[in-house]
């Protein structure tokens, strides 16, 4: 009785079955050759930067890289130079060690963000020209006689207080600002929490939700609506209507980068704005003064 033979189909299997094989094993050894020689990049014994993963290898970035890659690469508008970078070197300035506010920087971030606000539209154009002679008025009393007492707002506050300068908290009336420092600053520090308010949402808002103008608008609700009478915020109200777009917005706080980046940078211009307040707020509230105007 004599053996079959396999058909010539079940051969050419075979024979390719131990092919497959011989090249896998093949690849196998190169594999382990190349990690004992170290020929693999970032593989070396007892390095940490690669993971397994049954046969990739799969190279992890050090964290910092990132991180300084932004830094290097961050846009133009947030150099010495750029709009927004002019405006947060000073604003960063006033905030000093001892958890002051320093009073001639402070005025020269406003004087900045006054030029970067003015051209954006109506209601930019009043807020600004306000803010505008509030800090001519409190630039001159930084370099007037009495510029001792001012170079910072807690010095600022004590010398007004002890002179008399300030009325009992809720008792000026409007017509009296500019009478004291104090007073003018506070206004200010209304009118900066609008300016941050506005330039944070612009900046986070969501692509096809509300508008420039509309999320501006609601951070003057918040920031200085409760202190202005009727007319004038019937008047804010349809001024916002005249509001530049978000993308235009966006192309002059930050021109000739792209939208994400404009955005990144605005939001960063608003978290020092932000600082600046908060440090603000908490000494003037400390001092009884947040109902002075």
């Amino acid at each position: 009785m004599g053996v079959a033979l396999p058909s010539p189909a079940l051969q050419r299997w075979f024979r390719h079955v131990v092919s497959l094989t011989i090249f896998l094993l093949l690849l196998l050894l190169l594999y382990l050759g190349a990690r004992i020689l170290g020929l693999l990049p970032g593989c070396r014994p007892g390095t940490q930067s690669c993971i397994m993963e049954g046969p990739l290898l799969i190279r992890v970035q050090p964290e910092l890289e990132p991180l300084v890659a932004l830094e290097h690469e961050q846009p133009a508008c947030l150099g010495p130079q750029g709009m927004l970078g002019r405006i947060m070197k000073p604003f960063r300035a006033s905030l000093s060690a001892e958890g002051d506010v320093e009073l001639s920087q402070y005025l020269a971030g406003w004087r900045e963000l006054v030029r970067f606000l003015t051209p954006l539209g109506s209601i930019f154009a009043f807020a600004t020209r306000e803010a505008f002679i509030k800090v001519t008025a409190l630039e001159a009393c930084v370099d007037g006689p009495d510029a001792a007492h001012y170079t910072s707002l807690a010095t600022m506050v004590v010398w007004e207080q002890r002179a008399g300068l300030l009325e009992r908290p809720g008792t000026a009336s409007r017509d009296s600002i500019g009478s004291s420092g104090s007073r003018t600053l506070l206004l200010l520090h209304r009118a900066l929490r609008w300016s941050q308010l506005c330039l944070h949402r612009v900046a986070t808002g969501t692509l096809g939700g509300p508008d420039a103008g509309e999320q501006c608008g609601d951070a003057y609700r918040t920031a200085l609506a409760p202190h202005h009478p009727w007319l004038v915020r019937q008047a804010a109200r349809l001024a916002f209507l005249a509001l530049p777009s978000r993308d235009r917005l966006l192309e002059l706080a930050c021109p000739g980068t792209s939208e994400a980046d404009a955005r990144a940078a605005l939001a960063r211009a608003a978290s020092t704005l932000e600082d600046v307040y908060n440090r603000t707020q908490g000494l003037l509230e400390g001092h009884g003064l947040l109902q002075l105007a």
